[in-house]
């Protein structure tokens, strides 16, 4: 059972990418306007930021 709980956690998290894509984009800009980050580092956090994101909410809803 636990391939399938990965593999549920994952199609769940695939769906979210692209709503994550927004709130990543605003913590992002927070971030920037904050520390003034360099736009190559803006993109890879903006990124990174909504892999984390769209897996935490699979994680949420493959639990929930």
């Amino acid at each position: 059972m636990e391939k399938l709980d990965i593999v549920l956690t994952l199609v769940f998290s695939l769906v979210m990418l692209i709503f994550m894509a927004f709130p990543a984009m605003k913590v992002t800009d927070g971030l920037e306007d904050t520390f003034g980050i360099d736009t190559k580092w803006h993109n890879f956090i903006m990124f990174s930021l909504i892999i984390l994101f769209s897996l935490s909410i699979g994680i949420f809803l493959k639990f929930a």
